[in-house]
């Protein structure tokens, strides 16, 4: 087996991983350096002789994401961290390519992350890409004298490396799909409706695309929380003599004027995707439904109890229903409306689906709603199977899927949420990879596209099934919603 690669900057030497070939750690961009830290991506530097691409590069800046979990990123870890990997199961193949953008709130992730080793879904034929790009301050923090949305610009010179390097590996340039979840879900459906990447796809699959977007003013005011917290102005050189785990304390700094305040700020979360004009102009849905997708092929898809994981734990008091109604901004009749539409459900269980809805599920029903109603192939999905895990109160939680996409079930991360052993997890997992590769092949997952007249919706559970408009509920309180969003 052939594992020495000659990319445009130079040749890397891969490692076997039964029939399939991994390549870790190539550099798309430059190092982190400096101010670095804070500009648009750079080329990365030319290299000479062999460079070893069996172990995954450094991580990007970050805190660690829960106290629970430590990060993968510390100080001292190399600034060589804006890398791409990637599985082939053939070198000398033309096949689809797939490229992952992890999630984490645009705060944290990793593309080293064991349960996004792409290894088990290259093998259903094609060539699998995951992808660090900047998180936090570094990525999506406001920078006076930098472009917004850095973490964004990365990925689009990722998609630019895949173009200009993927059919040494095996791929087809010309038939890339990108898929992602949470704030990966947010990059894709960003990219999609955005102008910068033209050329650079052909589909793409939003897996719980985010409600994460901000106008330049909130931007800027979040940045102001954070520097000002420091003292330091919001330019590049300034931050740049920030070490980067002081600017990514500073982060709960903010994140606990946002909780203080919640109803001033349109995010729970310190960062999103800028409105800036330049990467994007408008909610992504919105531009979408005026024909942004340009005939991209589009899946998108929610789990059926996204906030579960988020308020299993809260106290009574703090899940009231109401209350979060109008720190959304909702109408006052919004709260008789889901009573209505879910019927002996708690107001503490309302609240939840209200969460799930703001959050993830309206997004995903819009982004395939508005590709649709401009003529474009959307397709959605519902992902219902429940982990058994704290007693089944997580139900079909978000980022479940997530291991199911990858066929991985064993690192750490997949077993705290699926348990040990899960039921029926290989046949599942063999139905979303075996949908996923299909599309990327051909632009058919194996269910009907989404019509505005009947709603399918594909939902992958055990068995997987079909089914017309499933949260017929949620979505009709919402559509008034859809062009106040613009």
């Amino acid at each position: 087996m052939d594992l020495i690669v000659r990319t445009e900057h130079g040749a890397v030497r891969g490692s076997e991983d039964g029939d399939v070939m991994a390549f870790k750690g190539i550099p798309y961009a430059a190092p982190l350096d400096g101010p670095r830290r804070f500009q648009a991506p750079a080329s990365p530097p030319r290299w000479d002789g062999l460079r070893d691409a069996s172990a995954y590069s450094a991580s990007v800046p970050q805190a660690a994401m829960t106290d629970a979990l430590p990060s993968c990123w510390q100080p001292g870890d190399s600034t060589d961290c804006l890398t791409v990997n990637v599985w082939t199961p053939d070198r000398g193949g033309h096949l689809p390519v797939m490229v992952w953008f992890h999630g984490g709130g645009f705060l944290g992730g990793t593309a080293s992350a064991d349960g996004f080793d792409g290894a088990t879904l290259a093998r259903g034929g094609v060539v699998v890409v995951t992808v660090n790009y900047r998180v936090g301050y570094e990525g999506f923090g406001w920078v006076e004298d930098a472009p917004a949305n850095r973490g964004i610009l990365d990925q689009l010179a990722a998609l630019r490396w895949v173009r200009d390097n993927i059919i040494s590996f095996g791929g087809n340039p010309d038939n890339v799909t990108i898929f992602g979840e949470s704030a990966g879900g947010v990059s894709v459906a960003t990219l999609v409706a955005g102008s910068g990447r033209r050329g650079l796809l052909r589909r793409a699959i939003a897996q719980s695309p985010a409600a994460m977007y901000v106008d330049e003013d909130e931007a800027r005011k979040i940045g102001e929380l954070i520097t000002g917290h420091l003292g330091v102005p919001a330019t590049t050189g300034a931050l740049a003599e920030v070490p980067a785990e002081n600017l990514h304390a500073a982060q709960r700094h903010a994140m606990a004027e946002i909780e203080r305040n919640r109803a001033a700020w349109t995010n729970s979360l310190p960062y999103g995707v800028v409105l800036d004009g330049e990467v994007l102009s408008e909610l992504p849905w919105v531009a979408m439904r005026g024909g942004a997708a340009n005939g991209i092929d589009v899946i998108a898809g929610f789990n059926r109890d996204e906030a579960t994981g988020f308020t299993v734990d809260l106290p009574a008091e703090a899940r009231d229903v109401e209350v979060l109604a109008s720190h959304l901004h909702l109408p006052p009749s919004t709260v008789a409306e889901y009573r209505s539409a879910y019927p002996g459900a708690s107001d503490a269980e309302l609240h939840t689906t209200l969460l799930s809805d703001q959050l993830f599920r309206m997004p995903a029903v819009w982004t395939a709603e508005a590709t649709a109603a401009a003529g474009g192939r959307a397709f959605l999905y519902e992902f219902t199977w429940e982990t058994p895990q704290r007693d089944g109160a997580l139900g079909a939680t978000h980022g479940l899927d997530v291991p199911f996409t990858f066929g991985v079930h064993d690192d750490p991360l997949a077993v705290e949420m699926l348990g040990a052993s899960p039921t029926g997890f290989d046949e599942l997992s063999a139905a979303m990879r075996g949908a996923w590769t299909s599309f990327a092949a051909t632009g058919d997952p194996g269910w009907p596209a989404y019509r505005l007249a009947d709603r399918r919706t594909r939902i992958f559970d055990n068995p997987i099934s079909l089914a017309p408009d499933p949260i017929s509920g949620s979505r009709q309180i919402w559509e008034h919603r859809f062009p106040e969003l613009g």
